[in-house]
């Protein structure tokens, strides 16, 4: 009989660590983003020029600067985009919480496979090791997320 209840309240404890754990890595740490008008692109030259955007939504987090996410729209052309702007062949969207749903990394990158958008480098280093990209659909819609530089990427390995 004691070996149930010991049995069940590990089990209790388990399973109330766990739902927090949940809670934390996804609800708990992020915070909105004030919404801007500008993001940030990075030239052909290597300067960095504002880019309009509307509709701004995003969400950051303290515990890691690779949860960085938004979306917005723009009315520049993908064209003019691509003539103007750094494009960042290595761009990998990385996955957002899922109750943030104008972000969705698994569509962004069926995007960016079949060319409807484009990945660019939007800022390098915005933190140690870690770049903006930007990914800017052909009908204005785009996407922001941190990853690794890929300097950074190469010492991790």
């Amino acid at each position: 009989m004691n070996g149930r209840i010991v049995a069940g309240g590990i089990l209790g404890i388990a399973a109330v660590a766990g739902a927090a754990i949940y809670y934390l890595q996804v609800y708990a740490f992020y915070t909105p983003v004030a919404a801007v008008s500008e993001l940030r692109l990075t030239t052909l030259g290597g300067e960095v020029e504002a880019l309009p955007v509307e509709g701004f939504r995003g969400i950051d987090a303290d515990s890691s600067p690779l949860r960085f996410r938004a979306c917005f729209t723009t009315t520049l052309s993908l064209a003019t985009l691509t003539e103007s702007f750094q494009i960042a062949a290595d761009a990998v969207p990385l996955n957002g919480p899922g109750w943030f749903d104008c972000y969705d990394a698994a569509a962004v990158g069926a995007a960016l496979e079949s060319g409807d958008a484009v990945a660019f480098v939007g800022e390098r280093e915005v933190r140690p090791g870690v770049d903006r990209i930007v990914a800017i659909a052909r009908d204005g819609r785009g996407w922001v997320w941190h990853q690794l530089a890929p300097e950074a990427r190469d010492a991790a390995r």
